[in-house]
């Protein structure tokens, strides 16, 4: 199928051709290094100027399925000049030359803003195609936290129960899984269970996980810290309690450089929302620990 080309490209080629090229032989010689078919250059009468013959030829260009290739090499061509061989010898040269410079600047001017048109839309493009990949990301991660959000909430309904636990273990490393997050599933070390762990910024938390009805303790805060301390000295743990903590146990985890942080529901639910990430909330409630002492760090008192 033939391409539109601009009537304006077609114009300017015109005349920086025609002031180019004064001798038919050369403009022939030009017309047919920019692959214009022998079979129309031979139609070329003795009688018919030169602009006649880029009339005739122009439209016949615009109907060729190849017709725009033709016109760029012409283009090209003619703006690669820096002399104008064919214009030596006449008693107005120097005339002509003037003319033909200011001919091939035109269509110099014209290409280069054209170009500019051109890497402009493709700009616009790739910022459009960036754009519309950034909603779609967006959607699909929306949509992945709202089944996640929809998981916990039919989880909470059986909250308590041992299959309960185990299916909130799954659905807490689809969580890390979801925000990218180095860590490994739970699994046991001379007999004792480990609910995995997590490397946040290049340290390693062991996961304590709790999905009972009631508040965890202290008792639950002192095996957890035990199964800190066995490990290597910067290792420390992340307890997710789903009912919170009791008072007691929020003082048994605090203290100068605790290697426990506690986490809640309010925490889970403040991922759910999409408002920040694993790797955040981590490094919010670490600094608050290493602040105050204090392991525990309420969701309202995040923006303090």
């Amino acid at each position: 199928m033939p391409t539109m080309i601009s009537p304006n490209l077609l114009h300017l080629v015109t005349e920086a051709t025609l002031k180019s090229f004064w001798r038919k032989s050369t403009l022939r010689h030009f017309l047919r290094r920019c692959s214009v078919a022998e079979s129309f250059l031979s139609t070329w009468s003795a009688e018919e100027t030169k602009r006649d013959l880029l009339d005739r030829l122009f439209p016949a260009i615009e109907r060729a399925e190849k017709g725009s290739l033709v016109i760029t090499r012409m283009a090209d061509t003619l703006t690669e000049q820096d002399t104008f061989p064919d214009l030596d010898g006449w008693e107005d040269a120097a005339e002509k030359k003037r003319r033909a410079v200011e001919a091939v600047n035109s269509l110099r001017r014209f290409l280069k803003g054209e170009r500019e048109k051109a890497v402009n839309a493709r700009e616009r493009e790739e910022a459009r195609r960036r754009l519309q990949e950034i909603q779609q990301r967006s959607a699909q991660q929306r949509n992945t936290l709202e089944k996640l959000d929809e998981r916990l909430k039919c989880l909470a309904a059986t909250i308590g129960t041992q299959q309960a636990g185990y299916a909130f273990q799954d659905w807490y490393y689809d969580v890390l899984d979801y925000f990218e997050v180095p860590c490994r599933k739970p699994y046991a070390v001379d007999g004792r269970q480990i609910d995995g762990s997590v490397t946040v910024d290049g340290t390693t938390y062991l996961n304590e996980l709790k999905f009972t009805m009631g508040q965890s303790g202290a008792p639950d805060v002192d095996v957890f810290y035990r199964k800190i301390q066995e490990k290597a000295d910067n290792t420390m743990g992340i307890m997710t309690s789903m009912s919170g903590y009791s008072s007691v146990a929020i003082d048994a985890a605090s203290g100068p450089r605790t290697p426990v942080l506690l986490l809640d529901h309010s925490h889970l639910y403040l991922l759910l929302t999409g408002s920040t990430t694993f790797a955040e909330l981590i490094n919010r409630v670490r600094r608050h620990a290493s602040q105050t002492g204090r392991a525990y760090l309420a969701i309202a008192d995040f923006g303090r």
